[in-house]
């Protein structure tokens, strides 16, 4: 376990804190094994944007595996792992959350899920570690991948979507801009004693993909906004997966699926890790509301864009920025 003293708080002034917040236990859980799974998650995505996935498929020994290869590099001395940084945005990072001024209680590797694409800075995180940490990443998003694209056939059938891949082929296309990330928020006992409160780990903010797939360890710390407002703590679940709508299926459905406000604290006394995966279309491919979904000449709330285009005004933005505002229609138009 990782422990920072009193001088790693001062290195960080502009990492917020909050209060926390009771947990939260009426998220909705889908059996993926069950015949009714298809209208389950499209419901759990109109009214909360996520769900939690049991029954999913994964190995559990595939997740714990990759926890302990991943904390095996966290605990890596500061200067082995800055070898593998800063990220560009692949890669290793502490503290900074991409190039707009983002900061938080965490450290980070950011991998493509693509091994032709594998960027210079994820092959030395894989240097500094045995092959086992490569084996067991390799292993993780093969399975999850997979899991992923069950959900969104299953979301295709409920939704009544002509084409039953026409979401999860995006995944599984060669292009696929997917990405993979493992967090790290160590303990911060010394806030505690001095505040009673939080370091904010990740700030709020939604994903700008498709769909996002998120397993953590058993610390808490992942905190929803509520449609009213609100922010409830989510309670953690080792063995399974909590998916979340992006910013991209929104646009997809037209707004019946909202992709869900987020963020994470760090845990003043125990370390958190968390492995998400982030299932993209191709660069290429647009975004805009499936057809099948658009009977009775329904309006796109949305202008026309490409991934790429909305994937670089993404990461243009902070993270609490309404990403999709800059596409959304004004009246009458």
């Amino acid at each position: 376990m990782v422990v920072l003293s009193q001088p790693a708080l001062d290195h960080c002034p502009l990492i917020k804190t909050c209060k926390p917040t009771s947990l939260f236990t009426e998220i909705p859980v889908v059996d993926l094994s069950d015949p009714q799974a298809k209208t389950l998650i499209v419901k759990a995505f109109e009214e909360f944007g996520m769900f939690k996935a049991v029954n999913h498929g994964v190995p559990l020994e595939f997740m714990t595996s990759l926890e302990t290869e991943a904390l095996r590099f966290f605990n890596l001395t500061q200067p082995e792992k800055d070898r593998a940084g800063p990220p560009d945005p692949f890669g290793y990072g502490s503290k900074r959350i991409g190039p707009n001024g983002d900061v938080g209680w965490i450290e980070y590797i950011l991998l493509n899920t693509n091994p032709d694409v594998m960027s210079q800075k994820s092959l030395s995180i894989f240097q500094q570690s045995p092959q086992k940490f490569r084996s067991a990443v390799d292993d993780y998003i093969s399975a999850v991948k997979e899991m992923t694209c069950e959900v969104l056939e299953l979301i295709a059938d409920g939704l009544g979507i002509e084409g039953r891949n026409m979401l999860s082929k995006l995944l599984r296309n060669e292009k696929s801009d997917s990405c993979f990330r493992l967090n790290h928020y160590p303990p911060c006992p010394e806030l505690q004693a001095l505040s009673g409160r939080n370091l904010i780990g990740f700030g709020e903010h939604t994903d700008p993909q498709i769909i996002s797939v998120l397993r953590s360890n058993n610390t808490s710390g992942l905190q929803i906004c509520m449609k009213d407002g609100t922010w409830v703590s989510v309670p953690p679940d080792h063995t399974s997966f909590f998916i979340n709508v992006g910013d991209s299926l929104q646009v997809m459905t037209n707004g019946r699926f909202k992709s869900v406000k987020h963020r994470v604290l760090a845990d003043n006394t125990k370390s958190r890790i968390s492995m998400i995966y982030f299932g993209g279309p191709p660069l290429t491919e647009k975004i805009v509301p499936l057809p099948s979904l658009m009977a009775g000449g329904e309006e796109s709330l949305y202008k026309e864009f490409t991934w790429c285009e909305y994937k670089n005004s993404a990461y243009k933005s902070r993270l609490g920025d309404n990403r999709l505002g800059l596409f959304e229609k004004s009246a009458g138009q």
